[in-house]
């Protein structure tokens, strides 16, 4: 403050000076504190402004109004592994060891006159759903006096861009943040079922219908028929094709909708039941699954994951993961359970996240139990298991390694047992292994967006390679695809491998824990981009591929995704990726009938996201005019489908420039998980003390 003694021309003042000698004084002083209050908030300011442009985007979206609670001691987030966000220092706040939020300057009028003491909650008067398209003008207009150019664009980036975080933050300024979550997952199953509503796979077309048939078959069969018997019975007719669990999951939904109604399932005599009562039976048996597995995998994922984030970042990451698309078309349209196999799947990371390797090792056999194509991760997870035994050292490895061997064999074992002595012969065991793996089917079906379908238009590698050379030419195709993420999570594991001379210093583990509790997980952050790529390389170059296992590759990049800045270009591409499988399933889902949610939930949930590659943007960069190429060539197939037939010659022309559209995409994807991958390793040898 300016001190009065300073001020000469006030230095032989009388106190008995006249009132107006006395207020041009003191209207003089309060001028040159304003003035004072003024420059340093604006310093304050620009330091603020340069401190965030490197910030955590989780700082930018903190809960509070008043200020920014920091942790004293940060700890880098498992998905930024951008490399200027964590594998270098980012610039700190002077008075926390976390950066500084990107919105901290423009968060109040004055920076520099933070209270103490926390600002009551203030409600917004317009309590109503159409607030949220309406900006807060006047706090706009002070934050323009106070903040720079840079910092006012971002805040109104991140303001309008996304309806999710709109939605998020008028619940948390109305004092409703704790409904977030339950209006979410109400939301989510909400649109599930209105998809639910519409058509699905094989409706009305007998004899053999679709995938609802089949699934609604093995409920039927497994109700009814001796286990022995589940894999061999009929196999013409929808026979039993995937593990055990699923087998299991039949059954018990059978058994629930026998005794609601016992020819939803009588035997043989049910096919094809297509009743009101019974559709609605079938989609519920998703919905239930879904919410039972699926969502609190995805609850328990952003809660660690993004544990050191905001609480309107973990609900934006959960919304954005709830309302995915592609998931929602398939599950929920087409009909099928893969939410299941997707949630054992998304448990097992939340375990490994928390270090109980055992437990995450029994979900995924779950999963893989439930379906086969959960093989798509295997290399990716057996790999970090590995590099997990790895960096504990000789000891604490060899002891972590058994127990996770032993609890894998177990799981099978449980999973398989009424298959195996001596529940039945020896050659039991071949029935579902024979089912499971059908490489009698051919290369492909249908026309799948990988590289054997691609390539197939200008070599037919069905007539020049017999199958069993085209199984061992795909399986050597996609062990290269997936080696390097596998290489990197084992070498990173080995490089943080303690040497022996320091492990004497290691901390004691008091009795009764697990010794590796006190060992941090390093290779964690390899593996969402090793599973991104080991899935994407199954999907590309693996034998018998279906256009719905995109959705396995997805699983990973949505989770990288909901950990990125929407800056970023981890959001960018993988928006444009999700956009793409989508527009990959349409020939499956124009023949379900699935038009009109394909078209709404692929726009709903790029408005939520708040992504829209047509906006003008004072970026340009080759990634946007790749995206808008994309996108136009997307419009174009879609507006010559509507307005005009394919010619006799070629039937397929259409599903054919859909694959040629979205197969460089994939293999973009794939090529890009394998350096960022590296990268992530990379960083990870930093951490390491060999």
């Amino acid at each position: 403050m300016v001190d009065i003694a300073d001020q000469a021309p006030f230095g032989g003042m009388n106190v008995h000076k006249s009132g107006r000698r006395r207020q041009s004084y003191a209207s003089q002083t309060s001028g040159s504190v304003r003035a004072s209050l003024s420059t340093a908030g604006l310093r304050a300011t620009q330091l603020r402004a340069q401190s965030s442009a490197h910030s955590i985007r989780s700082a930018a979206e903190s809960e509070t109004d008043v200020s920014e609670i920091h942790s004293p001691t940060p700890r880098r987030h498992f998905l930024i592994t951008e490399s200027h966000q964590w594998l270098k220092a980012s610039q700190l706040s002077p008075s926390s060891s976390r950066p500084t939020s990107p919105l901290s300057a423009a968060s109040t009028t004055s920076p520099t006159l933070r209270s103490s003491t926390p600002r009551r909650a203030r409600r917004d008067p317009a309590l109503s759903f159409s607030s949220l398209l309406e900006r807060d003008s006047s706090g706009f207009a002070s934050q323009r006096k106070l903040t720079l150019a840079a910092v006012k664009s971002k805040a109104d980036d991140d303001g309008d861009r996304s309806a999710g975080r709109r939605w998020i933050k008028w619940m948390h300024r109305n004092r409703m943040r704790d409904r977030v979550l339950l209006c979410s997952i109400t939301s989510a199953l909400w649109i599930k079922y209105c998809v639910g509503l519409g058509g699905y796979s094989g409706a009305g077309t007998p004899p053999l219908f679709g995938d609802y048939e089949a699934q609604r078959h093995w409920m039927e069969i497994t109700t009814h028929l001796p286990i022995r018997q589940w894999y061999t019975y009929n196999l013409h007719y929808w026979g039993l094709d995937y593990p055990p669990l699923t087998a299991y999951h039949s059954l018990l939904c059978g058994l629930i909708g026998s005794a609601i109604n016992p020819s939803w399932f009588a035997l043989d005599e049910s096919r094809g039941i297509e009743t009101p009562e019974s559709k609605l039976f079938m989609r519920s048996t998703v919905l239930i699954s879904d919410l039972l597995v699926y969502v609190p995998a995805l609850v328990f994922f952003v809660r660690t994951w993004h544990s050191n984030r905001s609480k309107r970042t973990q609900c934006l990451a959960l919304l954005s993961l709830l309302l995915q698309p592609s998931l929602i078309l398939i599950d929920s349209g087409h009909f099928q359970y893969n939410s299941v196999m997707l949630g054992f799947t998304l448990l097992a990371l939340d375990f490994f996240s928390q270090g109980q390797d055992e437990l995450g090792a029994i979900c995924f056999v779950a999963s893989l139990a439930f379906k086969q194509m959960a093989l798509y991760y295997a290399p990716a997870i057996g790999a970090y298991l590995l590099s997990r035994c790895l960096s504990l050292g000789p000891k604490r490895g060899t002891q972590l390694f058994t127990r996770i061997a032993v609890t894998t064999v177990a799981s099978f074992l449980f999973a398989f047992i009424p298959f195996l002595p001596p529940f039945a012969p020896f050659t039991g065991i071949l029935d579902p292994i024979s089912r499971i793996f059908p490489f009698s089917r051919g290369l492909f079906e249908d026309k799948v967006a990988n590289f054997w379908c691609a390539s197939n238009v200008v070599f037919k590698w069905r007539l020049w390679f017999s199958p069993p050379l085209l199984i061992k030419l795909s399986a050597a195709l996609t062990a290269l695809g997936f080696l390097p993420s596998a290489a990197n999570l084992i070498m990173a594991g080995w490089k943080t491998m303690p040497h022996s001379s320091n492990m004497a210093q290691m901390p004691e583990v008091k009795s009764g824990k697990k010794q590796e509790e006190a060992i941090s997980t390093p290779t964690l952050p390899i593996l969402p981009w090793a599973m991104l790529t080991s899935s994407m390389s199954f999907f590309l170059f693996s034998f018998q591929v279906h256009e719905k296992t995109i959705l396995l590759p997805l699983l990973p990049l949505n989770l990288l995704l909901s950990g990125a800045p929407d800056n970023s270009f981890t959001f960018e591409w993988g928006v444009l990726t999700n956009n793409v499988a989508v527009f990959s399933m349409w020939p499956l889902l124009k023949k379900d009938g699935l038009g009109i949610p394909y078209i709404a939930l692929t726009f709903f949930w790029n408005y939520i996201i708040g992504y829209n590659p047509f906006r003008r943007s004072a970026r340009s960069n080759i990634l946007r005019y790749l995206s808008l190429l994309v996108y136009a060539a997307m419009l174009f197939v879609h507006a010559a489908e509507l307005v005009v037939s394919p010619p006799h010659r070629y039937p397929d022309l259409f599903p054919v420039l859909n694959v040629l559209i979205s197969t460089p995409i994939f293999v973009v994807t794939w090529l890009w998980s394998v350096r960022r991958s590296t990268e992530v390793a990379w960083g990870v040898y930093g951490m390491g003390r060999r």
